[in-house]
């Protein structure tokens, strides 16, 4: 009997899939063009530039689309005016470097919020909690997403910062997950330890 508990509170309480090996972009697109603002540094995928203004936004995709899930993994940005994000439930927009569909917010007073992404343009919901804005720390952030039917929740470090359902049934609840890197002044976002758990 002791045994069988002892394996049981080995086993892992998230059984993900990692989206990034740590090593390399397999798995993942980009837009022909737009190869140097995307690398493999220190364990983790790098985007954006620290000599250069990043001219439009960049986005680097999953292979495939998913609908509910929870994803996880950690962020951090560097740069005064860093900006940056990731796509869930979105396609590309064709012939365009844009995408469509939600985003999970990453910058200076952004950080957990959900946007709309060359759709409605707008943040879709207010701070989940006064805890949200404060949930940020420097260097690396966690960053959990879960999406169930019309609701996504977004956590950092363990705090809920939006809880928003989506009332306009004609909005897809399957898409790209993807990093963005935003345009603008050198900065870097970096993304590790990704890995997501189909519902």
């Amino acid at each position: 009997m002791k045994w069988i508990l002892l394996l049981l509170t080995s086993l892992p309480l998230y059984a993900g899939e990692k989206l990034f090996n740590g090593t390399s972009l397999k798995g993942w697109q980009v837009q022909e063009g737009e190869e140097k603002y995307w690398k493999v540094r220190d364990g983790a995928i790098v985007a954006g530039s620290m000599t250069e203004k990043v001219p439009h936004n960049t986005f680097m995709t999953t292979a495939r689309r998913y609908g509910d899930f929870e994803l996880r993994l950690k962020a951090k940005v560097e740069g005064p005016r860093a900006n940056a994000g990731i796509q869930i439930r979105s396609e590309r927009i064709v012939n365009h470097h844009e995408m469509i569909g939600y985003q999970a917010d990453i910058g200076n007073n952004i950080w957990g919020r959900l946007y709309d992404e060359s759709r409605r343009r707008k943040f879709l919901a207010n701070w989940a909690s006064k805890d949200g804005a404060k949930a940020v720390k420097e260097g690396w952030n966690d960053y959990k997403i879960r999406c169930e039917g019309p609701r996504i929740r977004l956590w950092i470090n363990g705090t809920l910062t939006c809880d928003y359902s989506e009332k306009d049934e004609k909005i897809p609840l399957k898409g790209f997950i993807a990093l963005q890197a935003h345009s603008g002044p050198p900065f870097e976002a970096s993304y590790k330890d990704i890995e997501i758990e189909e519902l």
